[in-house]
């Protein structure tokens, strides 16, 4: 059964790297002690493979980081749970088809070990990176990724302002452009929320809604709990 945290950001105003989801990873992760890194959505891996591995250790978790890896498949089979960061999806993306990484990860998930994604490690974790804001610095082979749920992600969502005066398109309208030619349901999650998913359940925590955007409805507010599967899930599986 596949145990899967999709954390839409990894810093929330006011707080350090992670604070606002300290608890939830520690339950999640259980009696893991060795977590592979996968830091490829940064230029400066080194450093964020070192800022990632200094909060987990106070989390009590050793993290292993795939980029000092001469062989990154065998360091995610001798570790207990993986974790991808945030930073540019495109650039992400591009890495893991590079390192030939995306079969070894979606194996690793198929077998139980777990997956905690934030932000673009969120939305790698879905079909493809299409829902993904961030400017293409790359060009990965392929836009699909892991696809170790049916859905996509949206991560730091924000809702339209009426006061603003800015006429570029809101998050809402290029989802729903996503929409007009694709049928994965989208979730767009706010910044201090996350999506927990076990096997086929899935629930949403946090502090905020999520807003759901489905092909053929109208966008849906579900509040903190469970039953996300009724929306995430899309009709055809």
């Amino acid at each position: 059964m596949s145990r899967i945290l999709l954390i839409s950001n990894s810093t929330v105003y006011g707080r350090g790297y992670l604070d606002h989801v300290e608890a939830a990873i520690k339950v999640f992760l259980g009696p893991a002690r060795r977590v592979a890194f996968i830091p490829y959505a940064l230029y400066d891996q080194a450093g964020y493979a070192a800022k990632a591995g200094e909060r987990f250790a106070r989390l009590g978790y050793e993290l292993i980081s795939v980029h000092a890896s001469p062989d990154p498949a065998r360091t995610l089979a001798e570790c207990d749970a993986v974790f991808i960061g945030g930073g540019n999806t495109f650039r992400l993306l591009t890495r893991l088809y590079e390192h030939h990484l995306l079969e070894p990860i979606r194996e690793r998930i198929a077998a139980g070990v777990p997956y905690i994604g934030s932000s673009a490690g969120s939305i790698v974790a879905g079909p493809s990176l299409r829902t993904t804001k961030d400017m293409p610095i790359l060009q990965p082979p392929s836009f699909d990724a892991l696809g170790l749920v049916p859905f996509q992600i949206s991560p730091h969502y924000l809702d339209p302002d009426p006061a603003s005066r800015h006429m570029g398109e809101t998050q809402e309208e290029r989802i729903l452009q996503f929409l007009e030619e694709n049928t994965a349901p989208v979730a767009g999650l706010r910044e201090g929320s996350w999506i927990e998913v076990n096997g086929r359940s899935m629930t949403l925590a946090g502090e905020f809604n999520v807003r759901i955007f489905r092909r053929g409805h109208p966008p849906l507010e579900c509040e903190p709990g469970p039953g996300l599967e009724r929306y995430l899930v899309p009709e055809s599986q």
